[in-house]
């Protein structure tokens, strides 16, 4: 039996359908069993989705966790009850501010703030999804979630629209700051377009489209796939001796090296064979998360 696929693929997600549904997709071109996304997009947003297969599921948590960029378009002068174009439309107020304002405005809502996700979101409480409760006509009550902003900066506007670049910490909703920045400029507003652009450093210019990856075959959309180690670039690297590999490999502790960082890090075999994640503490050196063989992704 022919072993599946291990590694990250960067998928531009189309508008239309779901990340669940990309993700068969990508399954079905690289005939792969495992698989797993890195954090979802709306079926109205498009975009980079990094997919996760075989062994590289073990550590998707590194890219979930990740800062994400976007790209977002927003009709001012209404308000829309899902806060993009799927929901009801309501008119807002006139604009009344220039660009200068806008932009003074906008950076209000850099750094921390709390955000009150929307009933329109794929949030279980009680399990159900929210959006399947405000498909019933049905409105919970919902904790409000710290985020951050690292930035927030116009790329266009134009009478009624505003395009903005966006960095934000994982559970923002563009959405939400959509309808957020639009009542602070007193008139409404919400998305017309959302792309992602950026998630722990992929690029979309670097993903693959759907169609794109089903042309190729398996074969050759499995030549798409980055290195599984790529997942965990931001940890301190560990190299390890044969022996030390092979400990790490079958459970043991190890002393830790007085050069070792405390903490997460990234642990290397011979040859730069990605072995997995460790972790340091109490001048110990103890596996957190393994290959299941230590080869290469």
């Amino acid at each position: 039996m022919v072993a599946g696929p291990d590694g990250v693929l960067l998928v531009d997600k189309p508008s239309g359908i779901t990340s669940t549904r990309a993700l068969a997709l990508a399954k079905r071109a690289l005939e792969s069993r495992k698989a797993g996304h890195t954090g979802t997009l709306d079926p109205f947003a498009t975009g980079l989705l990094p997919l996760v297969f075989g062994e590289a599921t073990k550590f998707s948590r590194f890219l979930i966790n990740a800062d994400k960029t976007y790209l977002a378009t927003l009709k001012l002068g209404a308000t829309s009850s899902t806060g993009d174009t799927e929901g009801t439309i309501a008119s807002g107020g006139k604009l009344r501010i220039g660009i200068e304002e806008i932009r003074a405005i906008s950076k209000e809502f850099i750094g921390f703030s709390t955000q009150i996700p929307p009933m329109h979101s794929a949030i279980r409480m009680e399990g159900q999804r929210l959006y399947d409760l405000a498909r019933q006509g049905l409105e919970v009550v919902r904790e409000p979630r710290i985020i951050r902003i690292e930035f927030l900066e116009i790329v266009e506007f134009s009478g009624e629209k505003l395009a903005i670049s966006v960095k934000c910490s994982k559970g923002t909703y563009i959405r939400v700051l959509a309808a957020d920045l639009g009542a602070r400029l007193g008139c409404g507003a919400y998305l017309t377009e959302l792309r992602r652009t950026e998630t722990g450093g992929f690029l979309v210019e670097d993903s693959a489209s759907l169609p794109e990856l089903e042309s190729l075959g398996p074969g050759r959309a499995r030549q798409r796939l980055l290195p599984t180690e790529i997942l965990v670039r931001s940890l301190p690297r560990i190299d390890l001796g044969e022996r030390e590999a092979w400990s790490i490999r079958n459970g043991q502790e190890l002393a830790a090296d007085p050069g070792w960082p405390p903490g997460e890090c990234a642990l290397f075999g011979p040859e730069g064979v990605f072995v997995g994640v460790g972790s340091v503490a109490d001048r110990h050196l103890e596996a957190a998360r393994l290959m299941a063989t230590g080869a290469p992704g």
